[in-house]
């Protein structure tokens, strides 16, 4: 993901001379054809992330279309304060990109860690939050997020993640997810970020066990894609977040929420996320999914399980 987002912002920033790319002191390799190309509108702003979104906001005062670039933890829990006052409070049009999140650091602990970012950003009046699931969203996702006029928060993976989109043609828009794959009304997956390849997974692995999943890459975690809801809750006997966020207040705390404001929905909803802990395991972010449940075998099993007690 990382990779298609320092491509993009390149060709990006050959249209736009408004753009300008800040960087936690990450990436310098990465952005080193950005530099080149740009020097003027590439600012390393160094260890100090809450100084750098105040920056950001006083760029965008200015007329300017600041993104920040940096490990999500860092870009999010970090800076909350300058996220809520100075960019959320003023609605500036700052692009926030968190790379690495969920558990893309894995190996490096909880500080790098990031399961609960969805959660406290979705709190802030103003900010939009998406999610892309691999590098075609990531590439559309930015392009979108620099004509929305407001704050929006970019949650990437890292790198290496599969391609989902590689033979599908969608037109992307915040706030508009989209389904990969349409079922018969028995499930519906509703995969918000990188764990959208894993999706795909688990919708292989129900076909074969005789149910019809209906997989929907819902990118757009607020605002809430309420027409594609409506429309999953009343087609499906099961509708299913998966997220590699914490279950309070990601994308399952908000379709639960917005569950809780309607009087005629008969699906249920079953949210598969991370648990309520930090974790204490050592290892990459393939031992860590395995250990917290985020496998396809593992999520298929919960669905079905689900599933199989709702026809009952």
């Amino acid at each position: 993901m990382r990779n298609a987002f320092a491509s993009e912002i390149l060709g990006l920033a050959e249209k736009n001379d408004r753009l300008f790319l800040l960087s936690g002191d990450i990436g310098n390799r990465l952005f080193n054809p950005y530099k080149e190309r740009f020097p003027d509108r590439f600012i390393n702003c160094g260890v100090a992330e809450a100084n750098m979104m105040s920056v950001a906001a006083g760029m965008a005062l200015a007329g300017m279309r600041p993104v920040v670039y940096t490990i999500a933890p860092f870009a999010t829990t970090r800076c909350l304060e300058q996220i809520k006052i100075d960019v959320c409070y003023q609605e500036l049009p700052v692009v926030i990109v968190g790379v690495g999140a969920g558990l893309s650091y894995a190996s490096l602990g909880p500080t790098h860690h990031t399961l609960e970012d969805l959660a406290i950003l979705r709190t802030l009046p103003h900010m939009t939050i998406v999610c892309p699931g691999d590098s075609w969203e990531v590439r559309a996702s930015l392009r979108a997020a620099l004509s929305w006029e407001g704050p929006v928060y970019l949650r990437l993976g890292k790198k290496g993640e599969p391609e989902v989109h590689a033979d599908i043609p969608h037109k992307f828009a915040i706030g508009k997810g989209f389904p990969l794959r349409k079922g018969q009304g028995d499930v519906c997956l509703l995969s918000a970020g990188n764990t959208l390849p894993l999706a795909m997974e688990v919708g292989d692995i129900l076909e074969r066990k005789g149910a019809s999943p209906t997989v929907v890459s819902f990118h757009t975690v607020k605002p809430l894609d309420d027409s594609l809801l409506e429309n999953a809750f009343a087609s499906h006997s099961l509708v299913v977040t998966l997220e590699e966020h914490s279950r309070i207040g990601g994308l399952g705390g908000a379709v639960a929420e917005w569950l809780a404001d309607q009087s005629d929905t008969k699906a249920r909803l079953l949210r598969l996320g991370i648990e309520d802990l930090f974790c204490p395991w050592a290892g990459n972010q393939e031992i860590l999914r395995s250990r917290l449940g985020l496998t396809a075998e593992t999520m298929a099993e919960s669905i079905l399980s689900q599933f199989s007690r709702g026809k009952h």
